[in-house]
């Protein structure tokens, strides 16, 4: 999240001799800096600084909903303390709002590039679209993936909920992309090659992206799962009526109707576990479910933007089957739901 900067006022002396004055008081919308060097001395205390960034957190979040795609409204995750990151810590924002637009701009102008693109090639082939969008959808979560392990390797630091995360989510697109296959989206081979050759570049654009600003590189991703939200959206409210008269793919209906649906759950982080069970009749079903899986992986993005906001939705499970007060039996689904609300009502 943006932080406005912060440069010492000037200091305002009176040639006349007089009774000492109070030190002059910020202007409006003044906001001292997130981090500043060590050895520097901070101008605010601890409290009052965590004050006025959260209030500018508020402020940003209330005017990027006014462009934020529909979605279906998710029940309100449990609230977690930041995690513990030193000043070399790579997740940790400090830039100023101008890069934080920059970055911004950048991300749409790519994304509107690569629909630009889509749109000219495909037109009306929705399956093969599909298709190209589902293989390239995975690719970002094997970056971060790939990155976070090679900073767990070098010891520099640790987040295993970001790469069981990233992993859930990873695990999601592939079972799209198997429905988009079943579906014929493939069947040509300048389909596969095209999707394919844009995955291969992607990827190591986004490693890159994420070694520079993690930031960056999620909101990349919010911007390419908020189209694929909008996409699926409009094709069901075209095709709405064939789509009910077609029968389900294998496919989706051995992901959505499994009995095992830890994965699935773990990438909602703003869900309770079990508290979304999809329902599979049709193919207008299987889409509507390929859909709400992009706002749910439109949400988790949005919350990786904020250092310390992502969370496993099965480790705020775990802390609450520690409370004495609520016991919650092996797969018991609902009692979870009721636990989780109790917890988040005190």
């Amino acid at each position: 999240m943006a932080v406005a900067s912060a440069s010492p006022l000037p200091a305002a002396l009176s040639a006349k001799p007089g009774p000492a004055r109070s030190p002059p008081r910020p202007a409006p919308g003044f906001l001292p800096l997130r981090a500043r060097r060590a050895g520097a001395a901070p101008r605010l205390g601890p409290v009052a600084t965590w004050r006025r960034f959260r209030a500018e957190v508020i402020k940003t979040q209330r005017e990027k909903q006014q462009t934020e795609a529909p979605v279906e409204e998710s029940f309100p995750a449990r609230e977690a303390a930041p995690l513990d990151g030193g000043a070399d810590d790579p997740m940790v924002p400090s830039d100023e709002s101008w890069v934080v637009k920059l970055e911004q701009s950048v991300n749409i102008f790519l994304t509107e590039s690569v629909i630009m693109v889509l749109d000219g090639v495909y037109r009306d082939r929705n399956y093969a679209r599909f298709f190209v969008l589902e293989t390239i959808a995975r690719v970002p979560y094997f970056a971060f993936i790939s990155v976070l392990h090679m900073y767990e390797t070098f010891g520099w630091w640790r987040r295993a909920d970001y790469i069981k995360v990233h992993f859930a989510e990873s695990w999601n697109e592939f079972h799209h992309l198997l429905i988009m296959e079943e579906l014929g989206g493939n069947a040509l081979w300048i389909d596969r090659f095209l999707a394919r050759f844009m995955a291969f570049f992607y990827y190591f654009m986004t490693v890159g992206m994420y070694m520079l600003s993690p930031r960056m590189a999620y909101h990349f991703s919010e911007c390419v799962e908020r189209h694929a939200y909008s996409t699926y959206d409009k094709f069901l409210k075209l095709h709405e009526e064939e789509l009910k008269r077609l029968p389900a793919p294998e496919a989706a209906l051995n992901y959505y109707l499994n009995e095992d649906l830890y994965l699935f759950d773990e990438f909602q982080t703003a869900r309770v576990p079990c508290s979304r069970r999809p329902k599979i009749d049709n193919l207008y079903d299987v889409f509507v479910n390929i859909r709400d899986d992009e706002a749910e992986h439109c949400k988790t993005m949005k919350a990786c933007q904020t250092h310390g906001n992502l969370r496993s939705p099965h480790s705020t499970q775990n802390c609450l089957e520690a409370d004495t007060e609520c016991v919650i039996p092996e797969n018991d689904c609902e009692g979870i739901v009721d636990c989780v609300k109790k917890s988040l009502t005190k």
